[in-house]
């Protein structure tokens, strides 16, 4: 065997520092990017914002302005001769000395108060209630085992474990039992808000009841109703009224009454702060035609610092001009990158409306089967490119705020050969059952007969599995027979 030295040219595909900086930050969220370019303007000088340098005034007119607001000032010559003896010098000669010493607000206080949470809105109570050093134990243990929804999320057994430990960790000899746990539930139970700390929905319900005046209308009825839960809650309406003895008025109007309590006594004290997303694309309609354009309020406008630049010399190879280059060389690649992501988020986002006109036209029953396959192919980029483009984006359409992954949906045949998506299947379904007579509700068969005869080849158990994923109740628990 001969060794031998050779030259050989071949193509390969390298991962630069360039292309893994577009790809990070092409599945970056509008937030993520805002975090990324501020990281960028923090560790680069040569990187800026340009909206943060129009409407800045240069340093000289600003003291120019300064002078002249002083010299005006100080060359007031009048002056009234007879002044008021409880007059002050301010009221009649306000004498400011530069522009920025101004005042442009009142500097106050910020008193705004948060709102309390259920734990907290319970312990305010408690501590007005006369109880025992053990009962205020008791009492504090008890809230800390409610859940979001106010219920209590424990035995009785095992808070009364939990304050006996508590005892001997404080050195303590008393015993506790459950009758002392469960009377201080019971005064618990009947604090604000009334139901709050029950251990089903039936004893919440009935608490409210019992809060009610005696003469309230189908207070009773309403009451023998929650003594027979089981057959509430199944809508086993004929057997209850055969139960209860109730007439079919009757059970209507207490029925009623209950809907009018809360389910859910710790409700109004749940976080309600929402998180809100920014749209990365809005669409419009004008003219009849559909124009797809990036948000301006998450579009960064970024260049390299022309200062800075012009101080680079060819030819200068010293450590302070090469610190200089190399910066100008990443804030180059960086604003590309940005603007390669916008080019091509605004490139998919137009594919994606182009093929889901009829769902922006008549909504989400419109919607076409889509895959990223067959965006991938009109816009000529690479499926994990289309995933990357569309995961954590939000367009904002005339129809609400989406998510791009929203318009990829998996399909259904049909009859003459074509294809439904799933989500226009969906919203067939929404729109059957929200059409149907509550008194004879469409089983999930008869849904499925029904999307047939439009030529929407669809099963039984496939109707149920998209009923259940809209959330919404079997035939039997839709009925309603009064």
């Amino acid at each position: 065997m001969k060794l031998s030295l050779g030259m050989r040219v071949a193509n390969s595909l390298s991962l630069t520092p360039q292309l893994q900086q577009a790809i990070r930050l092409l599945q970056l969220s509008s937030l993520e990017l805002e975090q990324e370019i501020q990281i960028q303007l923090d560790s680069n000088p040569l990187l800026e914002k340009i909206e943060e340098l129009e409407n800045i005034e240069s340093l000289d007119a600003i003291e120019d302005q300064e002078e002249k607001d002083l010299t005006n000032e100080l060359n007031a010559d009048y002056l009234p001769d007879d002044l008021p003896v409880d007059t002050d010098w301010d009221d009649i000669y306000t004498h400011q000395p530069t522009s920025l010493g101004a005042i442009d607000f009142e500097e106050r206080e910020d008193n705004r108060q948060g709102s309390l949470t259920l734990q907290e809105h319970m312990l305010e109570q408690i501590n007005l209630l006369h109880f025992s050093l053990i009962d205020k134990l008791i009492a504090h243990c008890i809230v800390d085992s409610l859940d979001e929804k106010g219920f209590l999320d424990c035995d009785i057994s095992e808070i009364t474990a939990s304050v006996q430990h508590l005892l001997e960790s404080m050195d303590y000899d008393d015993e506790v039992e459950d009758a002392e746990v469960l009377a201080v539930l019971k005064s618990i139970q009947r604090l604000d808000p009334i139901g709050i700390a029950s251990r089903n929905l039936a004893e919440c319900l009935l608490l409210q009841l019992e809060s009610l005046a005696v003469h309230t209308l189908y207070r009773n009825e309403a009451m023998l109703l929650i003594n027979h839960y089981e057959l509430l809650i199944s809508n086993d309406l004929a057997k209850l009224m055969k139960q209860t003895g109730l007439s079919k008025d009757q059970l209507k109007s207490a029925i009623s009454l209950l809907k009018s309590l809360k389910a859910y006594p710790g409700a109004d004290f749940e976080n309600k702060d929402l998180d809100y997303q920014i749209p990365d694309v809005v669409v419009q309609k004008k003219n009849d035609h559909w124009f797809v354009q990036l948000n301006p309020d998450v579009m960064p406008k970024l260049r390299v610092n022309s200062f800075y630049s012009n101080m680079i010399k060819r030819a200068d190879q010293s450590d302070d001009n090469q610190y200089l280059r190399n910066h100008m060389l990443e804030a180059k690649n960086f604003i590309k990158s940005v603007d390669e992501r916008h080019k091509t988020l605004l490139k998919v986002a137009t594919c994606i409306v182009e093929h889901q006109r009829n769902f922006f036209e008549i909504g989400a029953e419109g919607m076409k089967p889509l895959v990223l396959r067959e965006i991938a192919e009109e816009v000529e980029l690479h499926e994990s490119t289309i995933s990357r483009v569309t995961t954590n984006k939000y367009m904002l359409t005339p129809r609400g705020l989406f998510e791009l992954k929203y318009f990829f949906s998996s399909h259904v045949g049909t009859s003459s050969g074509g294809e439904a998506s799933s989500i226009a299947i969906r919203a067939k379904i929404k729109k059957l059952i929200s059409e149907e007579n509550s008194r004879k509700p469409l089983s999930d068969n008869v849904i499925a007969n029904m999307l047939n005869a439009d030529g929407i080849e669809v099963a039984r158990r496939t109707v149920a599995k998209y009923r259940e994923s809209l959330h919404i109740p079997s035939s039997s628990e839709r009925k309603v027979l009064i």
